[in-house]
């Protein structure tokens, strides 16, 4: 770990994270006017939020931050990418790392990776399917839309809510936290498609409030000490590719995965590249 590092990351295994977290929940979902106006003038000045894409673009408008910071986009601003093969992006934000499972290992960072049966929280049947499969992790900045969309049609068969830590998902802490994606609490979705198995798994991170799905609502909090577990029988609930499947209140790290030889991710999908809700991250090998 470099030496500037240790400041951003070393602290991090002694703060209480759902504590931390509960308490900006507060802050978040606050509605006195003077407060939630200056915490949304400060946050689109500082990290540059583009309001001209929002459905709301006045400020005064939200009611609190959190729904600021889960605003909708314009209508059509973010069309899906042509071809009935191609697998969409998710959400807007970053590349953090993209590739293909390679003995049940997740790549996270050099030197760093954890397995699918970790992530999905230590169950080898849920984690079978995607073994020598594909994943991208995309991580979702403080400037960024917050809601989260299908990459392809699913039918959802399960739902599982693993408890862990809250460490920061940002570049830095991914470099040097081992197992972070595996170790921070995540809401885990399987789904059916047309390329088998996917699995979108919603990663927590310090200072976020909760995680939601949008046929659940708010999943977390609260947080438990034993996983949690919901099945859907066939049918039940069905998402067209596009479609808001969950948010963050405040922002955190999105993961697919697909099984060995559904995908083929572009090229050019690699650490630090910016994508936008709907756009070709890649197409159906089958």
């Amino acid at each position: 770990m470099k030496f500037k590092d240790c400041f951003a990351v070393l602290p991090q295994y002694l703060l209480p994270h759902h504590l931390l977290s509960h308490w900006m929940s507060k802050l978040t979902h606050c509605q006195n006017k003077v407060w939630k106006n200056l915490f949304i003038k400060a946050i689109v000045r500082v990290y540059g939020v583009n309001m001209q894409e929002a459905n709301q673009p006045d400020l005064t408008q939200y009611a609190s931050f959190n729904q600021f910071f889960t605003r909708e986009l314009k209508p059509g601003l973010r069309p899906l990418a042509v071809g009935a093969d191609a697998v969409v992006s998710p959400a807007d934000g970053a590349i953090s790392q993209a590739g293909s499972i390679e003995e049940g290992r997740i790549f996270q960072a050099k030197g760093h990776g954890f397995t699918a049966l970790e992530l999905l929280g230590g169950d080898a049947e849920r984690a079978k399917p995607f073994a020598n499969g594909a994943f991208a992790t995309i991580y979702l900045s403080p400037k960024d839309y917050h809601r989260l969309h299908m990459p392809l049609s699913g039918v959802l068969r399960e739902m599982v809510h693993i408890p862990g830590r809250l460490f920061s998902v940002n570049t830095v802490t991914a470099n040097n936290v081992p197992n972070l994606f595996a170790r921070n609490e995540r809401v885990a979705c399987i789904f059916d498609t047309e390329a088998g198995p996917m699995a979108l798994i919603l990663v927590g991170a310090i200072f976020v409030s909760s995680i939601e799905t949008a046929w659940h609502g708010i999943v977390t909090p609260p947080t438990l000490k034993e996983t949690r577990r919901w099945r859907y029988e066939p049918g039940e609930i069905s998402l067209d590719k596009g479609a808001e499947m969950g948010r963050f209140n405040m922002g955190s790290t999105i993961i697919v995965l697909f099984g060995k030889d559904k995908v083929g991710w572009n090229a050019d999908l690699t650490a630090g590249k910016m994508v936008k809700l709907g756009e070709k991250l890649g197409h159906r090998l089958a």
